[in-house]
């Protein structure tokens, strides 16, 4: 039967995420956590983060700021509740609250990582407290342009003259992780109004070092039911977006222009058949779709006693479901992020390969631009060759195989929102040899095998299906000269990536 959360087939425990990739991290401003933290201890002050202030910088420059509050002030946990906590454990939902910026693009990939807690407590380190080795000082841990970086905090958290938290905040009152690591997340891309508006694809990226997948529900494949079934097997993490609307919240619930989790999928048998389900989750913990398969739906009575008890449940919590059918037309997209073999279950990762590429587009040098420019210089662009193995296990050596390609580029900014994005994109040539540049005549003569359509967005990412051979992937931007450093990644069952 089909598993109703995507956390439940665990035939093997994960490898112990703390005590491995995690421990490679960086630091993007030279701050060590330990350090600080033994520092405060030993001269009995609580931390202060210049490199984050609590002032009207660190919160932002533009809308937000006239969203604020009067006489808005910066406080600790302490001053805030007589018994601060930092995680409330044994909760299956996180209990958050959105605050004044827009970002349930970050809290719907939160909610995904409720079904990891191995990857959340990596993310969001667990032995922090207000109590034991308490010094304002707290750390949280970003997958940021292909490295681990470890993210230090204090806690003063911007609140009204009631002691109310303006930004994220928790159903329970004393519980304040949520809103320092959307602190940390605020200082990693510059400010609290560099979070408003994002994708989950973004975020799910940033806590993982997973590679997405985007499909377009609209013109969804034919074997949609089957990816999503992969996909919960795998571990991999989901989640969505619905329509742009002029209503905020729409007659059949769901509102419009916001993302939401996948939590879980199920196949049922009704008394006119089988009926593939989608479950969901707004990020609100409140607001729900309304139509067939909600809480309140006669379809219910459809399903054996048994069943209906099993997936049922009649709370106004955020969670519910709808029919795939439902699914596809009211999103508009579906992002799976496939996690990287070392965060897979030991049996899975063994299974896939992945590779990561660091590369540059440099005006006058490697910065051609697309193919389709009339100066001709797409040759000049960064070359990386792809060779393509049959999987040990594959019966045929000829058969297809699938591969994941993604490129992403590097804000140009200290603040995410203040650079636009370059239009980006690749193609992908299939050629014998592997030792040599192609020449720019090669261009001219060859059509592409495969290519990626260009888009303005941080990352683009193709799933492929590729018979076993040499390939010749090649990045660009849109225009020629346009600067930027960019990774290029690969994921398959086996390939050598140079």
């Amino acid at each position: 039967t089909m598993p109703f959360l995507p956390c439940w087939k665990k035939k093997k425990s994960p490898v112990p995420l703390g005590k491995s990739i995690f421990q490679k991290h960086t630091t993007p401003i030279q701050q060590n956590y330990q350090d600080l933290l033994e520092k405060c201890l030993k001269d009995k002050c609580l931390f202060t983060d210049d490199n984050f202030p609590a002032d009207n910088s660190s919160i932002g420059t533009g809308v937000l700021l006239k969203k604020l509050p009067r006489n808005l002030q910066w406080k600790r946990p302490h001053a805030l509740h007589k018994s601060p906590v930092f995680y409330a454990a044994n909760r299956k939902q996180l209990d958050l609250c959105q605050g004044l910026v827009e970002n349930c693009w970050f809290l719907a990939a939160l909610e995904a990582l409720t079904f990891h807690q191995d990857i959340l407590a990596a993310v969001v380190p667990q032995n922090q407290s207000f109590e034991r080795k308490y010094a304002g000082i707290f750390h949280f841990r970003f997958w940021h342009f292909g490295e681990w970086v470890d993210v230090v905090v204090d806690d003063r958290l911007p609140v009204t003259e009631a002691g109310e938290l303006v930004f994220v905040s928790s159903v329970y009152k004393n519980v304040f992780w949520g809103a320092l690591l959307e602190k940390a997340y605020a200082k990693l891309y510059g400010s609290y109004e560099d979070l408003q508006i994002g994708r989950v694809s973004e975020a799910l990226v940033d806590f993982t070092g997973g590679v997405n997948t985007r499909i377009k529900l609209a013109a969804a494949p034919p074997d949609l039911w089957d990816i999503l079934t992969r996909a919960t097997y795998s571990r991999s993490l989901m989640g969505c977006h619905t329509h742009l609307g002029t209503t905020k919240v729409l007659k059949n619930g769901l509102v419009a222009g916001h993302a939401y989790t996948v939590t879980g999928i199920r196949k049922v048998t009704c008394q006119y058949g089988p009926e593939n389900l989608v479950r969901l989750r707004n990020p609100w913990g409140k607001i729900e779709w309304k139509g067939d398969w909600s809480d309140s739906s006669y379809k219910w009575e459809l399903l054996s006693p048994k069943e209906k008890i099993l997936l049922r449940k009649n709370k106004e919590d955020g969670e519910f479901w709808m029919s795939l059918q439902d699914f596809k037309i009211h999103f508009v997209d579906l992002v799976i992020c496939k996690l990287t073999p070392d965060l897979m279950s030991q049996e899975d990762g063994k299974k896939w390969m992945y590779s990561l590429k660091r590369g540059r587009w440099v005006k006058g040098s490697t910065a051609g631009g697309s193919l389709g420019c009339c100066n001709g210089t797409f040759w000049m662009n960064p070359q990386y060759w792809l060779n393509v193995l049959p999987a040990e296990d594959s019966k045929r050596s000829l058969s297809s195989c699938n591969v994941v390609i993604s490129l992403m580029q590097k804000y140009s900014s200290k603040h995410r929102n203040r650079a636009p994005h370059l239009f980006i994109g690749f193609l992908l040539y299939k050629y014998q040899e592997s030792n040599r540049k192609l020449p720019p005549a090669f261009f001219t003569r060859h059509q592409p095998n495969k290519h990626q359509v260009f888009l303005d967005e941080r990352e683009v990412t193709q799933d492929f299906h590729l018979q076993p051979g040499v390939y010749v992937i090649v990045p660009s931007t849109l225009q020629p000269q346009q600067e930027s450093e960019f990774i290029l990644r690969v994921f398959s069952r086996k390939h050598i990536l140079r």
